[in-house]
């Protein structure tokens, strides 16, 4: 049974990096062929996909927030990290990591997860 478990600072300043880790039990997170994930939602608002790092190290970002965004891991830990830079208010959201890929496609993101972490918030706030 894979497990996945958010970490990080539940509170971000504005224009300061926000930065989760997500810690995978249960499997590699270099096992052939997954894909790792990190998603968020905001407050009153739907899912939305951020990108992922896949078991070979490459990476994926959704063009939305791909100029902010950066997702590395450290194999030796099984961990795989978030880091969100130049963040504001609207990036309050809880933050959740999950075992699967996405793609962005017409602007529309399709994504495909089958295990997921219970999901941090994180607020933006001075």
């Amino acid at each position: 049974q894979v497990q996945l478990q958010e970490s990080g600072p539940g509170l971000v300043k504005p224009s300061q990096t926000l930065s989760l880790t997500c810690t995978v039990s249960g499997g590699s997170i270099t096992t052939n062929y997954y894909h790792w994930s990190w998603i968020r939602q905001p407050p009153g608002k739907g899912l939305e996909w951020i990108g992922y790092i896949a078991y070979s190290g490459s990476t994926y970002y959704s063009p939305s927030l791909r100029s902010r965004t950066s997702i590395s891991r450290d194999t030796s830990k099984n961990q795989f990290t978030l880091q969100l830079s130049s963040v504001t208010p609207e990036d309050t959201a809880v933050y959740y990591c999950a075992r699967g890929g996405g793609t962005v496609v017409g602007g529309r993101a399709y994504y495909d997860m089958d295990y997921w972490g219970k999901g941090t918030l994180v607020t933006v706030s001075s």
